[in-house]
């Protein structure tokens, strides 16, 4: 057996984040069993006892939320995972911990592709959404493992990662082995909370409890709070010209290009890549993350000419971004819809690369038409 099949193992989707995650460091996970992200919750429930880790059944995902803020706010690597509504109950807590600078890690393990508007439109309140993951694979998944907590000790910024059921459920070989950036060392803790003796108090709130003005003998120091809606505003645009990440095939000599995200990015390559066999010049383009979005990726596209089909399981959600992306520079076209099994996990018969394949016919440029 040659070195690299050694280093592989066969694990679902689900369990090869989570285990990423313990090998990235984290130590405590506070969670609420509703699947599919049960799977990351049962995993870390044996996993962590066995490196010292500490894992917590919660009552509800609001108190999940709010023991991983407590619990990184402290200096662990933490994390927490939910679905759809789950995570519609932690909004409040992840625009806030965005503001107070909490650099944890969230799973959204969704059942469609529905919660792009969720994930990505701010985190419940103001202008700072999480930095949004959005794997393909179960390899793709132990890349993120790695790569969210890095990234939110970077930042010190809420890093969420958005997958479904295919996801969650799916078996695959992987390496357990870090993506090279996932090897940096963590930036100083010298903002955690671990007791003021013999320093000033350490102040972790969305609140911007700082002086902006001259004490007041009688109400104290003035309190700044646009301060920390500013400073998030800038620390996205620093993000943004650092971790945009997206996969690219066949942009070349493309006559149109299909964008998916997340697990559809794969039945997309399969259908472009088939439709090449066919003799149409289709491309990918699939989005890694999600926030930053690879708005200029779209924007070279369209700059050439070429339409775009969006292809997503939901009513169109990302198909915005590619719109605002593109600016009426080339057409984009919508080719997605919900498409879901009677359990409501979101693999319904349009989950296909052969339905894809022939919405992808009836938008692809005619002779003359296009490039």
């Amino acid at each position: 057996m040659s070195e690299a099949a050694a280093d592989r193992t066969f694990l679902q989707g689900a369990h090869a984040l989570a285990e990423a995650a313990v090998r990235a460091g984290c130590r405590f996970y506070c969670g609420y069993p509703m699947t599919p992200s049960t799977e990351i919750l049962e995993y870390m429930a044996r996993r962590l006892p066995e490196v010292d880790g500490v894992f917590l059944n919660a009552e509800s995902e609001i108190e999940a939320i709010h023991m991983v803020w407590g619990a990184a706010g402290a200096g662990t690597r933490a994390m927490t995972a939910s679905t759809t509504n789950g995570i519609a109950l932690m909004q409040e807590a992840l625009a806030e911990m965005a503001l107070a600078r909490i650099p944890a890690v969230v799973v959204n393990m969704g059942r469609g592709q529905g919660d792009y508007f969720q994930s990505t439109r701010g985190g419940g309140h103001g202008s700072h959404p999480p930095i949004v993951l959005s794997p393909s694979s179960a390899q793709e998944a132990v890349d993120a493992g790695y790569r969210a907590f890095a990234m939110a000790d970077r930042w010190r910024h809420p890093v969420l990662v958005l997958g479904d059921f295919l996801l969650s459920h799916t078996a695959e070989a992987v390496s357990l082995a870090p993506p090279p950036e996932a090897g940096e060392p963590r930036p100083p803790l010298d903002w955690i909370t671990d007791g003021a003796r013999g320093r000033p108090p350490r102040l972790l709130t969305p609140l911007g409890m700082r002086s902006s003005a001259a004490p007041d003998p009688e109400r104290g120091p003035a309190v700044d709070t646009a301060r920390p809606m500013i400073e998030a505003v800038e620390r996205m645009e620093r993000i943004a010209a650092r971790e945009v990440r997206f996969e690219a095939e066949g942009l070349e000599d493309a006559a149109l290009v299909v964008a998916a995200f997340g697990t559809l990015g794969r039945f997309a390559r399969h259908a472009a890549r088939k439709a090449r066999r066919e003799g149409l010049r289709i491309g990918l383009l699939r989005p890694y993350t999600l926030v930053p979005f690879p708005s200029a990726a779209f924007r070279h596209v369209a700059e050439r000419g070429i339409p775009i089909a969006v292809w997503e399981n939901n009513a169109g959600q990302m198909v915005d971004d590619v719109r605002l992306a593109v600016a009426g520079r080339a057409p984009v076209h919508f080719v997605g819809g919900i498409s879901m099994d009677p359990a409501g996990f979101g693999i319904g018969p349009a989950v296909d690369a052969d339905d894809l394949l022939r919405r992808l016919r009836d938008v692809y440029p005619r002779e003359g038409a296009g490039r």
